[in-house]
């Protein structure tokens, strides 16, 4: 049974301070709702469970975070669910993705061991581009390239506001632009 608002937010507020009965008490009054949430988007229970399980870590760790100035307890824990759930979908989208370029690669009889040398190279050269950046520049465009995650799941990863994370981005890709090209 959901505990009304106001007694999910002490139970935040034990958890922030290290509670291990509050945590156990949370996920008991919470995890029905969030499991809910997660397996409508994920429609996979083996899944579900997985991420359910990554949510409240987060929830455990963040539970500090929680300003019920902007959200109620319910609503903030309910966004933690929805992002990693739509998180899961990306990766697995991605996944798939490369494992259909894979799979036509090996199945390509004109691929040439020159082409795959100069690819091996490109990569490299990109790496090392990547690896040049500022700060979590290379991590921050990984994550938004290679892993499809939103300016807005980057601005809550970094503690940025989006605005900032958008000319990260834009000055990042310039620069790995120059990289390459030189």
């Amino acid at each position: 049974m959901l505990a009304s608002s106001s007694d999910i937010s002490r139970l935040l507020d034990r958890v922030a301070g290290g509670d291990r009965q509050a945590f156990a008490d949370l996920y008991e009054a919470t995890a029905p709702k969030l499991y809910g949430i997660i397996l409508r988007i994920l429609r996979r229970r083996d899944e579900t469970d997985e991420v359910v399980q990554d949510v409240y870590v987060k929830i455990w760790q963040r539970a500090g975070d929680f300003d019920p100035a902007r959200a109620s307890p319910i609503t903030w824990m309910a966004t933690i669910a929805r992002n990693r759930a739509l998180d899961e979908v990306r990766r697995a989208r991605v996944a798939t993705v490369s494992d259909d370029i894979a799979l036509e690669r090996a199945a390509d009889p004109a691929r040439s061991a020159l082409g795959d040398v100069e690819a091996s190279e490109d990569r490299r050269r990109l790496e090392v581009c990547l690896d040049a950046l500022e700060g979590e520049r290379g991590s921050l465009v990984r994550l938004a390239y290679l892993d499809g995650l939103s300016r807005q799941d980057l601005a809550d990863r970094f503690g940025q506001p989006v605005g900032t994370i958008k000319t990260w981005l834009h000055r990042s890709l310039k620069q790995l632009r120059d990289c390459l090209t030189a």
